[in-house]
């Protein structure tokens, strides 16, 4: 297995789970069925990307990954699609993450490179 595999699975763990709760929204509550599918379809695939992740990764750092990754693609998304604002306070809550993706994926020891 290439180094890269564990990234690529990751990345499509985040892809599906950003499908899943962009399509989670546009269920209305679980109440339009083809939104509720794909939202079910997107979070399956999602796991499965990220069970096959943990092979390679610790679950601490790809579950910060996926998630800190995938909060602020929804919280774009969700400004972009949805029109929700996204307040100064929110701004600088989203680069914090993003910072802490970048100095886990730029010197943690922990993961696989």
């Amino acid at each position: 297995m290439s180094a890269l595999t564990p990234y690529l699975c990751l990345a499509a763990a985040i892809v599906f789970e950003v499908i899943g709760t962009s399509s989670l929204k546009e269920s209305e509550g679980l109440t339009r069925l083809v939104p509720s599918l794909v939202t079910a379809v997107a979070y399956a695939a999602s796991f499965a990307f990220l069970a096959f992740t943990l092979k390679s990764i610790p679950v601490g750092l790809a579950y910060a990954i996926w998630s800190g990754v995938g909060i602020v693609l929804i919280a774009t998304i969700g400004w972009f699609r949805f029109h929700q604002a996204l307040d100064t306070p929110a701004l600088i809550g989203l680069g914090l993450i993003v910072a802490g993706v970048i100095v886990i994926n730029g010197f943690s020891k922990s993961l696989p490179h």
